[in-house]
C-alpha cells in the first residue's frame, strides 16, 4: 500500500524553525526537506534514486520513531496532466548535496563533449532491471521537430525497440494517461507548449511516474542545462547529433538489458 509522509510539529520545526539543523544527521535533514514539498513514498524514492529503496525505508522508519514525521495511506491520484500547474518548488539543496551535484554536472559536461552521452550512474544503479527483451520495450520519444522525430523513430526501430512519439506537452499528458506506460522516456527540452526541464520536474513530482526512467535528448548541453537536468532527476543525457549506437547503448545501460 502506498503511503504519504507528513511533517509533525517537531519535523516542521526542524525544517522551518530556528533550531540548529546541524544537530540532525544529513540523511534526516535531506528527507525532512523533501517531505515538506511532497511526501508520497514513490516521489521520495524517485528524488532519492541514488539510495536503495530499503535504505530510504529505514530512514523513514527512524524519523517516525523520532516522531518527526507521520504516515497515512495515499489517496486516489488525480489524472496526470502537464497543463495548468507548475512543478513543485523543491527545498534548497544541502551543502553536501549541492557540492556533489556541481561535481557530477562538470563530469557530465566533459563526458558529453567527449562522447555525446552520459549516464547518471548513481541513480541508475538503484533502478531495477527491466526484465524485458528489446522487442518488448516501449520507448516514448518527446520531440517536436519532424526531422528529429523521423530520425529518432528510425534509429529506435533499427535498434529493435518499440516506439511512440509525441510533439507537445499536452499530448504527453494524454499518452501517459491513456496508453501503455512506456519503459523509458527520451525527452527533448524545447517544445512548443512546454519546457522539457519543467516536464521532468512534473514527472518526478508525480507518484505514478516519479521513478520512470528519463533520458534527456537535446542540443542544450551548457553546464547550467546539464546541472538543471541532473538536479531534477534525469537518468541520462544524449546530445544531438547522435547515432543509433549511442542511443541503444544508453537505453540498454539505463534499463539494464
Amino acid at each position: 500500500m502506498s503511503v504519504v509522509y507528513n511533517l509533525t510539529a517537531a519535523g516542521n520545526d526542524a525544517v522551518f524553525g530556528k533550531n540548529e539543523q546541524a544537530q540532525f544527521p544529513l540523511e534526516y535533514r535531506r528527507l525532512l526537506g523533501l517531505i515538506s514539498s511532497g511526501g508520497h513514498i514513490d516521489v521520495l524514492r524517485g528524488r532519492l534514486r541514488r539510495f536503495p529503496d530499503a535504505l530510504i525505508d529505514d530512514w523513514l522508519k527512524e524519523l517516525q520513531d523520532l516522531e518527526m514525521i507521520s504516515a497515512q495511506p495515499a489517496v486516489t491520484l488525480d489524472d496526470f496532466t502537464f497543463t495548468g500547474r507548475r512543478p513543485p518548488r523543491l527545498p534548497p539543496l544541502l551543502d553536501d548535496d549541492s557540492k556533489e551535484l556541481a561535481k557530477t554536472a562538470v563530469i557530465a559536461g566533459a563526458t558529453l563533449l567527449r562522447s555525446g552521452s552520459f549516464i547518471a550512474d548513481e541513480r541508475v544503479k538503484n533502478l531495477p532491471a527491466l526484465g524485458k527483451s528489446t522487442e518488448q520495450t516501449m520507448i516514448l520519444l518527446v520531440e517536436d521537430d519532424p526531422d528529429q522525430v523521423a530520425l529518432g523513430q528510425l534509429r529506435l526501430k533499427l535498434a529493435g525497440y518499440r516506439v511512440r512519439s509525441v510533439e507537445r506537452a499536452k499530448h504527453l499528458s494524454r499518452t501517459l494517461r491513456e496508453e501503455r506506460r512506456p519503459d523509458l522516456v527520451l525527452l527533448d527540452v524545447m517544445l512548443p507548449d512546454g519546457n522539457g526541464f519543467d516536464l521532468l520536474g512534473k514527472l518526478r513530482a508525480s507518484p505514478e511516474f516519479a521513478t520512470l526512467p528519463v533520458v534527456m535528448l537535446t542540443a542544450k548541453a551548457a553546464l547550467s542545462d546539464i546541472h538543471r537536468g541532473l538536479a531534477l532527476g534525469a537518468d541520462g543525457y544524449i546530445t544531438k547529433p547522435y547515432s543509433k549506437t549511442q542511443l541503444a547503448e544508453v537505453i540498454r545501460r539505463v534499463l539494464k538489458q
